[in-house]
């Protein structure tokens, strides 16, 4: 019998029979869940798990949206502004580079507090943002607000990931993890879609745009307050532990968390070395942050082009430009559909390709990038219907929804316990390329033309597509010289002495 015997047991109501064991010469009375406890959050019925998981996919939404709606309206804001379209695009970029550094500090407090006062907070300063923007007497009012939006939103979007990971089990995640990466680059389009019908309105504007995200938001707030439930085990068990305190007068309740808790410094530190280290030094997660960051930043690029491109083109208002953004709304659902085989490939091949087995989509996502970037760059021509460049803007949106997901799935494969660091990685390398693209687009396509940029893009995927079939054919050699993968890979051998891995993975 271990140390940790079982001499005692908490008063019921609070938890089930728990360990007890000497420290610091008293005994503690471990707080734990019960089998089937309905306060865990694995065992919360499937509807609260999907009002919880479609809540906090919502945001996601909403931050996704507040992005292209901006850049479509900057036409009038530049107008009445009076400034330029570099520090118009400023307000895109500094808003997308949040959602790669801020992360890295704020996760962290969603392990001292929880995830709930995270959302809670971060979805009231946002919409605070969208009121300050609206309300903005200059351009340098609208960067700052776009900053903090950028700040406040990824802070809360950034914590779906793991409220998914607190409430379903790994084999449950696959359906769910799409349709959050699905809502995100969904509302993209449709951002622009809506921004697009408000700006085209002589009556209303760029700061209806922003009016139309604080209404939205505002009623985000609401429904967090209502349906969002604290999802991490670890501070529901802390109350449990709290409460039995309270209830019994017994100080030995404890939970876990609170006997081996890491200071805030500590965890903020961790959060964000961590992520660097692995993006400095492990093969996989570079290999997918550059893959992904190139992407990335191309569909920024496209948020600054597609509208005077369609205008200079076809002669197009801004009304149907925004349409023509519903392409990537429409390609990312194409991606979400195809997201969901690839789940059942992985399901498949798993007990022969092991991580690999994730790999398959992204393979054919390889070619259709350039594919539906060439079509896109060659067919917008006056001669030509304007749905066939759509047709090249969805395939390419189609590959970036694969590439979006199989990324965050491959590396939290890849690196288990390790995976949040790996995929803040390739977060920040990502977001950061949608700050730099967009400052260098509008010069670009002066000096190229449409045309000659997006084919200089196009010429780029190319030269990365190899990327997914180098890994499937050697990721795992590559892991097996990874020094952080090599210490996964032990645990996975360890653990495969007493479980099949196969069908427990996301």
């Amino acid at each position: 019998m271990s140390s940790e015997s079982a001499e005692g047991v908490v008063s019921k109501g609070f938890g089930s029979p728990a360990s007890t064991v000497e420290h610091t010469g008293e005994k503690i009375i471990y707080v734990e869940f019960e089998d089937g406890d309905r306060r865990n959050p694995l065992n919360y019925s499937r509807v609260k798990k999907w009002a919880i998981t479609l809540t906090a996919c919502f945001f996601t939404g909403i931050t996704g949206a507040a992005s292209s709606s901006y850049s479509i309206s900057t036409p009038s804001m530049t107008a009445e502004l009076h400034c330029t379209q570099l520090q118009a695009t400023l307000g895109l970029g500094l808003y997308a580079i949040g959602f790669g550094i801020v992360p890295l500090v704020t996760s962290s407090f969603s392990e001292e507090i929880g995830r709930r006062p995270v959302y809670i907070f971060s979805s009231l300063m946002f919409t605070l943002t969208q009121v300050m923007v609206a309300l903005a007497p200059n351009i340098e009012a609208v960067i700052v607000g776009r900053t903090l939006g950028g700040i406040f939103g990824s802070t809360g979007a950034s914590l779906v990931g793991g409220s998914i990971a607190d409430i379903w089990q790994p084999h449950e995640r696959g359906l769910p993890m799409s349709l959050f990466a699905f809502t995100s680059l969904f509302a993209i389009g449709l951002g622009s879609v809506i921004g697009g019908v408000i700006q085209s309105n002589p009556n209303l504007g760029w700061r209806w745009v922003q009016w139309i995200h604080v209404m939205v938001s505002g009623l985000f707030v609401t429904l967090v307050l209502v349906v969002m439930s604290e999802t991490r085990a670890s501070i529901i068990l802390t109350q449990m532990a709290r409460s039995a305190r309270k209830v019994t007068g017994d100080g030995r309740h404890k939970s876990r968390a609170e006997l081996h808790k890491e200071s805030l410094w500590s965890l903020i530190k961790t959060a964000c070395s961590r992520p660097l280290y692995f993006l400095l030094t492990e093969p996989l997660v570079q290999s997918f942050s550059v893959w992904s960051g190139f992407t990335w930043g191309v569909v920024y690029c496209l948020l600054e082009s597609v509208s005077p491109m369609f205008e200079t083109v076809y002669g197009f208002d801004v009304k149907q430009t925004g349409f023509i953004y519903a392409a990537l709304s429409v390609g990312a659902l194409v991606g979400f559909l195809a997201n969901l085989y690839q789940d059942k490939l992985y399901r498949m091949y798993y007990a022969q390709k092991k991580q690999e087995a994730r790999l398959y989509l992204a393979c054919v996502a390889a070619l259709c990038l350039p594919v539906g970037m060439l079509i896109f760059a060659w067919t917008a021509s006056p001669n030509i219907h304007w749905i066939v460049p759509m047709i090249g803007l969805t395939l390419f949106m189609s590959g970036v929804m694969i590439i979006f997901q199989v990324a965050f799935l491959y590396l939290a494969d890849c690196y288990n316990t390790y995976a949040s660091s790996a995929q803040a990685g390739q977060s920040l390398f990502r977001n950061s390329m949608a700050l730099v693209f967009p400052l260098f687009t509008e010069q670009m396509f002066a000096t190229l033309t449409y045309r000659w940029g997006l084919t200089l893009f196009a010429i780029l995927a190319i030269i990365m597509a190899p990327t997914p079939f180098v890994l499937y054919f050697y990721g795992s050699k590559i892991r097996a010289n990874s020094i952080a993968s090599r210490k996964i890979l032990a645990a996975e051998a360890q653990a495969s002495e007493t479980s099949t891995p196969g069908l427990e993975k996301v």
